[in-house]
């Protein structure tokens, strides 16, 4: 069977964007930006997502471009006979598990869209937004529906193809969702107030940093929202060409992943001052947050609409892109039709869901890893622990296992000005700092 292909180096970009750019900017990335002091966290973002995010980004997309295959295939293709495949495993498992609660979440926003586009959430229902959140997110079947919908139009896009399904949905999506985005970031800067927001978001509070825990939150924002480790811009590599060059279509992803977080932040923040809100609501801040916010601000019925329904289109950028590495990798090894391998693993992901629905309400009790409910514990395995020992092992694989000539001739750095200072990066500073952030994520060190 012929390996499918993008139809245009365009195409991957958006695509690759698509994964990267999720509820990852626009939910995380507010909430831990207000939790961290704004400015100064956003410096450090900014300044890891360059010197860390985007040379990782770059090897990740080169192992798949140079092998041809899946997360687990390339390992093996590029290094037989060695046990580096197994390395391949964390990013399968961790698809899994994030796409699982991924699809929930995701759901919550469908529902609230639906709220907004039949008026009920225009003002506060009668238990207000918080007990009507609680509410639903705990009801037994409610939530599933909207996740199941969510999966279908996830597992739908991945079963058509990479061409006809993932990329031309991302040439939709992703115009669309920048368009909105500013739309919104504009309109929240006109908001009397908004001033203080932006001033919180780009005057940097430099005390903050006197705290370890935001930088290491800004590592692994920028770890983490580019979709690094998971094995997605890996599969999504493999569907390059050789001719495709990589270094500048890698900083082009990092840039407009950055951009993405920036805009969601001049959303967020202006409203977030202009109505007096605490920045550092924390995870509830999107969903119980700001639709009070929308209720007392002009033309809020419409901001409402548009905003869930951008946070739709990023949420299912990115979970086509989770899907697609399970997905590439049965199709492989059991020889599966795209089709086939598509609907029994978004099912598969769906059945998982419902252990996470579940354990919003009548499962609440269940919490597999300390205090964690069952959505904190598959969150916690898969981002404190499978997607920092998949990034590490891609960087020590480029770093370490491979020469330097062929590391560079991988990534098309070859005479590159800034080649060496890449090496360095991937062999040295990003192992280390990787290290540290899985340390202090399971406990064993704490900032």
């Amino acid at each position: 069977m012929a390996r499918e292909q993008w139809a245009s180096k365009l195409g991957f970009m958006l695509a690759a964007m698509g994964s990267a750019v999720g509820l990852g900017n626009i939910w995380r990335f507010s909430y831990v930006a207000g939790e961290s002091g704004g400015g100064a966290f956003l410096v450090l973002y900014l300044f890891f997502v360059v010197v860390i995010g985007v040379p990782l980004l770059l090897t990740e997309v080169s192992i798949g471009r140079k092998a041809q295959s899946d997360v687990v295939g390339s390992f093996a293709k590029l290094a037989p006979g060695t046990p580096w495949f197994m390395t391949g495993f964390f990013g399968v498992l961790s698809a899994f598990l994030i796409l699982s609660f991924y699809g929930v979440v995701a759901g919550w926003a469908i529902y609230y869209f639906g709220k907004y586009i039949t008026g009920e959430f225009f003002t506060a229902p009668e238990a207000g937004y918080e007990a009507t959140f609680g509410g639903f997110i705990s009801h037994p079947w409610q939530p599933m529906f909207w996740h199941a919908l969510f999966m279908i139009l996830t597992i739908f896009i991945v079963y058509s193809g990479v061409k006809k399904g993932i990329e031309f949905a991302n040439k939709i999506f992703m115009p669309t969702l920048a368009v909105l985005l500013v739309a919104l970031a504009v309109f929240s800067m006109s908001l009397d107030g908004a001033s203080a927001g932006l001033e919180f978001l780009f005057k940097p509070d430099w005390s903050a940093l006197s705290n370890p825990g935001v930088i290491v939150a800004a590592l692994g924002q920028a770890f983490f929202s580019l979709s690094l480790g998971m094995g997605a811009m890996l599969t999504y590599g493999s569907y390059l060409s050789k001719q495709n060059k990589l270094p500048s279509a890698t900083l082009g992803i990092g840039l407009m992943d950055t951009f993405f977080a920036i805009i969601s932040g001049l959303v967020i923040f202006p409203a977030v001052f202009a109505f007096d809100i605490d920045p550092g609501s924390g995870p509830p801040l999107v969903f119980i947050t700001l639709p009070s916010i929308f209720e007392q601000m002009p033309f809020g019925e419409v901001v409402g609409i548009v905003f869930f329904f951008s946070l739709i289109l990023a949420a299912l950028s990115s979970s086509v892109s989770i899907l697609e590495v399970p997905v590439a990798y049965f199709m492989r090894i059991w020889n599966w039709s795209r089709r086939k391998a598509s609907i029994v693993m978004g099912l598969i992901m769906f059945l998982l869901g419902i252990t996470v629905s579940l354990g919003m309400g009548i499962w609440s009790g269940v919490t597999p890893i300390g205090d964690n409910n069952i959505l904190d514990s598959f969150d916690y395995i898969a981002s404190n622990i499978l997607l920092p020992l998949g990034g590490l092992s891609m960087a020590l694989f480029v770093g370490w296992y491979f020469n330097k000539s062929t590391a560079l001739e991988a990534t098309d750095m070859t005479g590159n000005p800034v080649a060496g200072i890449w090496y360095s990066i991937i062999k040295y500073l990003a192992p280390i700092l990787i290290i540290l952030i899985f340390l202090n994520a399971i406990g064993i060190i704490s900032f």
